[in-house]
């Protein structure tokens, strides 16, 4: 990976952030079925739905940027996808279960935050007018699903998962 360039980086920052998204849409149906709580397992089913529409989003940036994507496997949502599993494998149905889910996934949006917040910029630099709006729609979506994730944990998952 030889990256010279602001235009290159941005490249690859959006080929990962688009393998990401690719990953996710395969492991959030599993993540819905190992969730004891209805609320979770809805969260992450809308949040699938929500997914695949930023995959169309960043199809559109190409297209209006007119740029080719990198066929790269982003590592960081492999290692993120392999703990989910990890979870569902090592830790019994139920409401800790639940909470290490609910953890895992922030972990998730917390670096799809970080990934759209450095194409954000990126973009600005790059006089990418066209693509900020597209982006930041994105970085929204993310943020927002944080915050719901949280308020599911606030909610009462940790609290029971406190109990067992």
């Amino acid at each position: 990976m030889s990256i010279k360039t602001a235009e290159e980086l941005f490249v690859h920052e959006l080929s990962d952030i688009y393998s990401a998204e690719k990953q996710l849409t395969k492991a959030l149906p599993r993540l819905a079925r190992a969730s004891s709580n209805p609320a979770l397992a809805e969260a992450f089913t809308a949040h699938l739905e929500e997914t695949q529409g930023q995959i169309e989003r960043i199809d559109q940036l190409v297209e209006l940027l007119g740029i080719r994507l990198k066929r790269i496997k982003c590592a960081a949502m492999e290692g993120l996808v392999e703990e989910g599993k990890e979870v569902i494998d090592s830790i019994e149905e139920g409401p800790v279960r639940d909470a290490a889910l609910i953890g895992g996934a922030q972990k998730v949006e917390h670096y799809e935050i970080a990934s759209y917040g450095t194409l954000a910029a990126l973009a600005k630099n790059l006089g990418y007018k066209d693509a900020i709006p597209l982006i930041l729609e994105t970085l929204k979506e993310e943020k927002s699903t944080d915050e719901k994730l949280t308020l599911l944990a606030e909610g009462g998952g940790n609290q029971a998962a406190a109990k067992k």
